[in-house]
């Protein structure tokens, strides 16, 4: 699904305004995109916006980490994380109103974080009871600052039209569609909203007889690719991705070495130095404190056991995928599985969905994608790409 809307035209609870759906607009394959203006007799006439330069961004705007590849050749990558001075003197000592990405981890105890995401999407937008009316609204707040540094990190000229592909869960509701085109609206000229897996697949020129997973931090996403637009039978959103690796690591952790001191943040960043899914990996020491003393803790297992809870899962969405596809194509879905997201670059990671495909689904074979970080970026930069210059027009 592929929706796409102007910055004027954000729909909202009172203006009656609807996404545009622009399916059509998109070419498959190597079939040239319809024009709506084929006649030359009737060709639009120039206009300013028309003249005016344009900078097409493709942006994964992850749980866990956004990335952004530009046509001006801009790529960029940082954590998902806003974060605002606690008191008076942590604005003095930070000499900032927010701080993003990376700068919020090192400056963390002066401030308020936020990971304004949650599972693929902005908390608080599916309406769940379990944020509150505040909580939502603060979390909007650092969802559009944190797409207004990522387009500041594009380096767009002032005067020039800023059209934007947002990848989201494959199956993101319309709610959840909404909060991020509300997020983007002040700072984007255009927005279009697809599936992270069919960014990826799009980026990879992989349109047909194929299964992209798409590995973040708050969901896994499949999406069968089969020649055509993928519809919402061909899609599945999962919520085993990289932020349950850190919960098991952590409990597994605790269960194992009670006396180790760690944070969640400490967590994190062993398994993104050392994730591993391979029965024979080498073995995965850390230095943690015990009772304030550094002391070297052996995590191997732990990690291992970690990294591989979410094989089963996705492998058993996978299946489901594959089964309900025509018979005759599902041996070459099984056979050309791509794996992509941050949650790929665990070691092995490909070959064990491999063999346990062979194990409960009788063949199989998966492969990494190229590139992990920004595979859904360079999918979605595609995409704006290939969207005819008339289609954009007519949204303004």
């Amino acid at each position: 699904m592929v929706t796409t809307t102007d910055k004027k035209n954000v729909p909202n609870d009172g203006d009656g305004v609807t996404a545009v759906d622009v399916e059509a607009a998109l070419p498959v394959g190597n079939a040239p995109a319809a024009s709506t203006t084929s006649n030359p007799a009737v060709q639009p006439q120039e206009t300013k916006d028309q003249e005016q330069a344009i900078v097409y961004i493709g942006m994964d705007l992850g749980t866990s980490r956004t990335a952004i590849a530009c046509s001006n050749g801009v790529r960029e990558s940082f954590p998902s994380l806003v974060g605002y001075p606690k008191d008076v003197v942590s604005r003095k000592l930070l000499g900032a109103d927010a701080l993003f990405g990376k700068d919020v981890i090192a400056k963390r105890l002066s401030l308020n974080v936020y990971r304004p995401l949650e599972a693929g999407v902005i908390k608080g937008s599916n309406g769940a009871g379990d944020v509150s009316n505040d909580e939502a609204a603060q979390n909007m707040k650092a969802a559009r600052e944190l797409v207004m540094h990522a387009i500041r990190m594009a380096k767009a000229p002032a005067d020039s039209l800023v059209y934007c592909t947002i990848g989201a869960p494959a199956e993101a509701s319309i709610n959840n569609r909404h909060a991020i085109l509300e997020a983007a609206k002040e700072v984007i000229d255009s927005v279009i909203i697809c599936s992270e897996p069919f960014s990826v697949a799009y980026g990879m020129n992989v349109l047909t007889d194929a299964l992209v997973i798409d590995i973040g931090a708050g969901t896994t996403d499949l999406c069968r690719m089969h020649g055509t637009m993928p519809e919402a039978e061909d899609q599945v959103t999962l919520d085993h991705g990289g932020d349950v690796i850190d919960d098991n690591l952590e409990r597994l952790v605790k269960k194992n070495h009670p006396d180790v001191q760690f944070s969640r943040q400490m967590i994190v960043d062993a398994k993104e130095k050392f994730s591993t899914v391979r029965p024979t990996a080498e073995p995965i020491k850390v230095t943690w404190p015990v009772n304030g003393k550094p002391t070297e803790i052996d995590i191997t297992e732990e990690m291992k056991e970690a990294c591989f809870s979410i094989i089963p899962p996705i492998v058993d969405a996978l299946n489901k995928l594959v089964a309900s596809f025509d018979p005759e194509f599902q041996e070459v879905l099984r056979s050309n599985v791509l794996l992509g997201g941050g949650g790929s670059q665990i070691r092995g990671l490909a070959e064990e969905i491999t063999n346990y495909m062979k194990e409960h689904l009788g063949g199989g074979h998966v492969r990494q994608v190229e590139e992990p970080i920004f595979g859904g970026a360079n999918g979605a930069l595609m995409i704006s790409k290939d969207m005819p210059p008339e289609y954009w027009e007519q949204l303004g």
